[in-house]
């Protein structure tokens, strides 16, 4: 079974770090309503649920997906940006420990998990406010022995690189062309988000669903015509803290 790793909402959520948005009051128990359907989501297309205990000295600790990524082989414990979050990742590792053996990137490096894009062997890191190019050069070190390739790609106007692309299925991502130099995934076939919802390239793909934001219509429009099953979601208080669909977990499939 596909396992899920989520974490309970701090109640410091409304001191979370903003980056590219202007700050708007987070309605706290609006958020927690929201992210228990969030993880009734991941239940419904399948996942068995490890949710850890709210960290309440840690404001964004909820998105457990900038402190690791998950590999066949190993899973790579981050270094985040932010020096708010980088305690984020004592619990995750201990959460982990039991799943994958581990690999931890060190100073200088930093790197957040939402700015990682695995597609096969090819992993790219978005050069963004919390993540450099120390990082993508340690990846590759500590990932050579297993055959990937990692990649840095440039990023525009937003926080990390799966806020602007994310893979639906092997042949498929959606992307916002106009946040990524997308000239690295000329390979693939595009979903182009619609115009209208620059933020609606960030998506869950699991078990042959997709957990999705109800707050992008046109662009789940454009998944449905493609015969995806869509799993909506309503994460607007999440989104104001910059969260999206896939930071609010750690999947191990």
């Amino acid at each position: 079974m596909t396992i899920a790793i989520t974490r309970k909402i701090s109640p410091r959520f409304n001191e979370c770090e903003i980056t590219h948005i202007e700050r708007t009051p987070i309605d706290l128990n609006l958020a927690r309503t929201q992210h228990t359907e969030y993880t009734h989501a991941l239940a419904t297309v399948g996942c068995q649920i490890i949710e850890l205990p709210a960290e309440a000295d840690l404001p964004d600790s909820v998105f457990v997906e900038d402190t690791a990524f998950i590999l066949p082989e190993v899973a790579v414990i981050t270094r985040p940006g932010a020096d708010s979050r980088k305690p984020e990742t004592e619990s995750i590792i201990q959460a982990l420990s039991s799943y994958r053996a581990l690999v931890h990137v060190s100073a200088p490096a930093t790197v957040d998990g939402g700015d990682v894009l695995v597609l096969g062997k090819n992993i790219y890191i978005g050069i963004s406010t919390r993540s450099n190019n120390a990082a993508i050069r340690q990846i590759q070190d500590l990932l050579d022995n297993y055959g990937y390739q990692v990649v840095g790609v440039e990023l525009r106007d937003c926080l990390h690189l799966k806020t602007a692309i994310t893979q639906i299925d092997q042949k498929n991502l959606l992307i916002n062309p106009k946040w990524v130099e997308n000239f690295h995934f000329k390979d693939f076939d595009w979903i182009i988000t619609d115009p209208s919802e620059p933020f609606a390239a960030n998506c869950l793909p699991i078990n042959n669903q997709i957990i999705f934001p109800s707050a992008f219509p046109k662009t789940r429009a454009k998944l449905e015509s493609r015969g995806y099953k869509i799993q909506t979601v309503n994460v607007d208080e999440l989104a104001k803290a910059e969260g999206a669909v896939t930071c609010c977990s750690l999947i191990i499939p």
